[in-house]
């Protein structure tokens, strides 16, 4: 008898290998860094920087609407596994991604608080979206985890406690790593954080110019064809925003279906990939 392991497609396989084989990356980045020179070292900090950014937006991001497995014990284990590579708790993402999707970069209200933890107008002024490197290089800072548990235990109390256990894995999974070589540690911190950065970039350039007020012009696609495919169609995002539970491998579909209403409503369009979405010919008079 065949076991189907898989809830949504055979292409979700991708993503998994990929999550796995990142986590195996890290422990041979861990192994092999008593034996690298410095700059081979910073080389691959890099790589393991730029694949944080991938991870989240693809791999993790993926996996919070369409959760690729059918037990949930192996949803469970997947999302320890991702918390371990990435350095937060999957389960908080999670949480916090949703609201993202219940604001959609909404902007403050008369107290100055906005729905979504992610806006990009949450610390802009005058209705505006903030600027793109304050929103780079501080977001990282701006989480307040108690804040955020305390918020799942409140609606999600299922999520809170496998919240806390990700996070208690993971503090504890670094702590032995510190302990065998606390140098690897400590100069990894800053490539995760670099990691960080670039992911809070992305997200930042998949709403710049889009319209909260609007459903289909919430997010901002591109269409390059090789982000497209390296990061499991996250260029597609107005339409995702748009339909959010539309499996990875079907965006291209959805977006054939609504191009003429997309069009109607100004949903906007970028040419390069979200990461590089200040390469935009109309960013500065944006």
């Amino acid at each position: 008898m065949q076991i189907r392991l898989l809830q949504y497609s055979s292409w979700d396989w991708m993503p998994v290998t990929l999550g796995l084989a990142h986590l195996v990356g890290v422990l041979a980045l861990f192994l092999a860094f008593p034996s690298q020179s410095w700059w081979s070292f910073i080389s691959l900090g890099l790589i393991y920087s730029l694949s944080i950014s991938w991870n989240i937006n693809s791999i993790s991001h993926n996996f919070i609407h369409n959760p690729y497995f059918r037990s949930e014990r192996l949803n469970a284990a997947f999302s320890l596994i991702l918390s371990l590579t990435l350095g937060f708790s999957q389960a908080m993402y999670h949480f916090v991604h949703m609201r993202h999707h219940s604001g959609n970069m909404d902007r403050p209200d008369e107290k100055g608080h906005t729905l979504d933890y992610l806006s990009i107008y949450k610390h802009g002024r005058d209705g505006e979206p903030e600027n793109v490197w304050r929103y780079t290089f501080l977001s990282y800072f701006r989480d307040d985890p108690a804040e955020i548990l305390r918020a799942m235990a409140a609606r999600r109390p299922g999520e809170a406690r496998q919240a806390r256990m990700e996070l208690a894995v993971m503090i504890g999974f670094y702590l032995v790593l510190a302990v065998i070589d606390w140098r690897f540690v400590a100069c990894m911190l800053p490539f995760n954080y670099l990691g960080q950065c670039l992911s809070s970039l992305n997200g930042y350039y998949e709403h710049f110019g889009g319209d909260p007020d609007k459903p289909l012009a919430w997010g901002v696609s591109t269409y390059e064809k090789l982000y497209n495919w390296t990061w499991m169609n996250n260029g597609y995002h107005a339409e995702h925003h748009y339909r959010p539970k539309v499996h990875w491998t079907k965006m291209p579909e959805l977006h054939h279906a609504i191009a003429d209403e997309q069009e109607r409503a100004g949903t906007r369009v970028i040419r390069p990939p979200h990461p590089l979405g200040f390469l935009d010919a109309d960013v500065a008079e944006r």
